[in-house]
């Protein structure tokens, strides 16, 4: 794909475009959508109205930037969103990614292949968000962070700085498996700057993993872990942190 060119077979309806912007094959830019300097947008991407991409980012084929949550009649939590949806400068975006409306990005993140990032949630600056991760509505996530592949946090949770969550990590946040319906408490973890969560760890609603916390792979984490702990197993015991070496 040529770089500085915008196909032919694009559909091209905003005006809003920096300079030297590559679009791609049958790509959809709506009106009302902006795209700063030296974007890259590469073939059946759909951007729709009230989409920021900032100056630099690339966006990878089949990706859907600015999509509504519809609820079908099956969800009974309130669909509340603005469409406008931001995304930093120098980022990339993988293929098949769908990001909602009411989301924003930092600068120089990376959001990976096929993953989902629901309304109203925040990324921060310098952050990885892997391959098939999904980010329900409102995960707030921070800078420095690397959430791996196939991770799930679901809604309400609350992701720090320089925090690592390993791949196959998963968070919930309804003691009630959904029976109770929908309610303001379904909070998900909170994860405090500096954590690490290993491979396949399982985070029960409402805990609050605090800074510098290390959970081990497999655990599932049913209370919260104060600092300077570590949590192994299954069960999650608590045992003091060994001091680093200097």
């Amino acid at each position: 794909m040529e770089t500085g060119k915008i196909s032919k077979l694009a559909v091209v309806e905003t005006d809003r475009i920096g300079s030297n912007v590559t679009i791609g094959e049958f790509s959809v830019i709506r009106k009302g959508a902006v795209l700063g300097d030296d974007v890259v947008i590469h073939p059946h991407v759909v951007i729709e109205s009230g989409v920021t991409i900032g100056k630099g980012t690339e966006i990878f084929p089949s990706t859907y930037i600015g999509k509504e949550p519809k609820g079908a009649g099956a969800t009974a939590r309130n669909l509340d969103f603005i469409r406008e949806v931001t995304i930093g400068e120098h980022c990339c975006v993988g293929p098949n990614a769908v990001i909602y409306c009411d989301v924003q990005i930092g600068d120089s993140t990376l959001i990976g292949d096929a993953a989902s990032i629901r309304e109203k949630s925040r990324v921060g600056s310098k952050s990885i968000i892997g391959r098939h991760v999904t980010l329900s509505y409102v995960s707030i996530i921070g800078s420095y962070t690397k959430i791996l592949d196939h991770c799930t946090m679901g809604g309400n949770v609350t992701v720090g700085d320089h925090v690592f969550i390993g791949t196959d990590t998963h968070t919930a946040n309804d003691n009630s498996f959904g029976a109770e319906g929908w309610s303001d408490d379904m909070i998900g973890p909170t994860i405090k700057d500096g954590a690490n969560i290993g491979v396949g760890a399982l985070l029960l609603p409402g805990v609050v993993i605090e800074k510098g916390v290390l959970i081990g792979a497999g655990s599932v984490v049913y209370r919260s872990v104060k600092e300077g702990f570590v949590t192994m197993a299954a069960a999650a015991r608590e045992m003091p942190r060994p001091p680093k070496k200097e």
